[in-house]
């Protein structure tokens, strides 16, 4: 099983591709890298932070790919920082992506129900035409507000599905709760337990063990709750022992505990 994932390199923060590489390759797939751009570290909280996008290395890149004829099992997309590169992934997506294969879109626009720094309605729509091409996305609660207009995740949910045939939102908050909202035969949540806070890094750490779990044959629900879990206990471990919480989750030490759950469930 051979896996693509498409996102930046930030060389500190534990986030985007040094944390899927790590995760992917820990679930038993052979894990390749398409960069979008590098950094010195994630831009949540840092300043002064390097940026050298990537867009003429990665035509050159999927050019040289090509001559090997390249295929893979699923494709992940991560983090784009332009119209230019979600365009360019569903190229990837066409040239590279196996027949029957996956197609994974976390649609990264915004937090706190507004749209980082960069990002606008127009970059929404872009992203949501990216979406339309997937099999499984994962939006958290602001993006799924910012692709559908609706902080309902019920009506969410439903417009997405329309769109895509698994979406799932992430850390959708109700009253008594914390819940991920998924399509499968319809509007399906799950429970799941929370940490009050923000964790740079989180979502790609779910993002990748996710895809993991897919690759390895698990169902959607069944890939949900080994991947909420992971988080949820890489998130506690953090609070323990991370006083600043912009590098990252301290995720290393509850890979085993995950593989032990990926194993028996798949």
């Amino acid at each position: 099983m051979r896996v693509l994932a498409i996102n930046d390199i930030s060389c500190v923060g534990k986030c985007s591709l040094t944390v899927a590489l790590p995760v992917l390759s820990a679930s038993g797939v052979t894990c390749d890298i398409l960069p979008t751009a590098l950094l010195s570290t994630h831009t949540g909280g840092f300043t002064g932070y390097t940026f050298l996008p990537l867009d003429d290395e990665m035509n050159k890149i999927c050019d040289h790919w090509e001559t090997l004829g390249l295929k893979y099992d699923l494709i992940y997309s991560g983090y784009l920082g332009s119209r230019a590169q979600i365009a360019f992934v569903r190229e990837v997506k066409r040239r590279f992506l196996k027949e029957g294969g996956a197609f994974v879109v976390d649609p990264v626009l915004g937090d706190n129900f507004t749209f980082y720094k960069g990002f606008d309605r127009g970059f929404a729509d872009e992203m949501l035409s990216l979406c339309a091409e997937a099999d499984y996305i994962l939006p958290n609660e602001t993006e799924s507000y910012l692709l559908t207009g609706t902080r309902d995740f019920s009506a969410a949910l439903a417009a997405l599905a329309k769109v895509c045939p698994h979406p799932v939102i992430t850390g959708a908050q109700a009253e008594d709760g914390y819940y991920i909202y998924y399509y499968e035969n319809g509007e399906q949540k799950m429970k799941i337990p929370h940490r009050d806070g923000s964790f740079h890094g989180a979502g790609d750490v779910f993002a990748s063990a996710f895809c993991g779990c897919l690759m390895r044959g698990l169902s959607l629900e069944k890939a949900l709750k080994v991947t909420a879990d992971f988080c949820y206990r890489a998130i506690v471990r953090t609070e323990k022992e991370v006083s600043d919480r912009r590098y990252g989750l301290n995720y290393e030490r509850e890979i085993y505990p995950f593989l032990r759950d990926l194993e028996e469930q798949a």
